[in-house]
C-alpha cells in the first residue's frame, strides 16, 4: 500500500478533490477533519487542552479562536499544544492505515493542508497539488462569509506559494476549468499510478 499526499492552498478545491479520490475507491485521511473531531465536545483533545490552556473550551469543545490567541507567536505554548495533539493524530492515522490495509486497497490519500510547510512530503510516496488560477482562488475565498482581502492575504503569506507547490508536485490537479475536468485528472492520476505500480504493497 502506498500513500498520496494531497495538498493545496486555500480556495483551490482540495477538499472537493479529496472527495473525488474517495469516489474512485481510495481511502482518504483528512487531517483537518480529524483535528475538528479531537477538538469537539467529548473529543480526546478537549480535556487535555483545557488543562494546559485554561479557558480555551466552551461547553466541552475547544474554541479554536481562543486557542489560537493563546499559542500563536508563543513557541513554548505551541510546543505544548503539539505535544498534546500530535500523539492523538498519530494514533488516529495509524488506525486509518490499519483499516486501509485490511480493505486491501493499493493507495491511500493523506489530505494535509500544510504538507510542505511541515515537511510531510518526505513521508508520502507521491505528492498531488490542487491548484487554480489566482483570480479563481481569490473569487472563491472572498465569497466565504467573514473573509476579507486582508485576511486572505494574511493566510496566503503563511502558506507555501502555489507556484512552489506546483513545482514540487508529482501531479497537479487544476480545478480552474471546473470540477468535472478535475475529476478526469484524478482518474488519470490513479490510472498512471496503478499502471506504474500495479502491485503496490506496504
Amino acid at each position: 500500500m502506498k500513500t498520496i499526499g494531497l495538498t493545496g492552498s486555500i480556495g483551490m478545491g482540495k477538499s472537493t478533490t479529496a472527495a473525488m479520490f474517495e469516489d474512485e475507491g481510495v481511502p482518504v485521511y483528512d487531517a483537518d477533519a480529524e483535528v475538528h473531531r479531537l477538538y469537539a465536545k467529548g473529543g480526546a483533545a478537549a480535556a487535555p487542552l483545557e488543562e494546559a490552556f485554561p479557558g480555551v473550551t466552551q461547553d466541552g469543545a475547544v474554541d479554536r479562536a481562543a486557542l489560537a490567541e493563546r499559542v500563536v507567536g508563543d513557541h513554548a505554548a505551541m510546543d505544548r499544544l503539539n505535544r498534546i495533539v500530535h500523539p492523538l493524530l498519530g494514533a488516529s492515522r495509524a488506525a486509518f492505515f490499519e483499516r486501509a490495509r485490511a480493505s486491501g486497497t493499493d493507495w491511500v490519500v493523506l489530505d494535509i493542508p500544510l504538507l510542505f510547510e511541515t515537511g510531510g512530503e518526505k513521508n508520502v510516496d507521491v505528492v498531488v497539488v490542487v491548484s487554480a488560477p489566482a483570480a479563481v482562488q481569490r473569487e472563491r475565498v472572498l465569497a466565504r462569509e467573514g473573509m476579507s482581502e486582508a485576511r486572505l492575504d494574511g493566510i496566503l503569506a503563511r502558506q507555501t506559494a502555489d507556484a512552489d507547490k506546483r513545482a514540487r508536485a508529482h501531479f497537479v490537479v487544476d480545478t480552474g476549468e471546473g470540477f468535472e475536468t478535475a475529476r478526469a485528472q484524478v482518474r488519470g492520476i490513479l490510472k498512471t499510478l496503478r499502471e506504474r505500480s500495479p502491485q503496490a504493497s506496504a
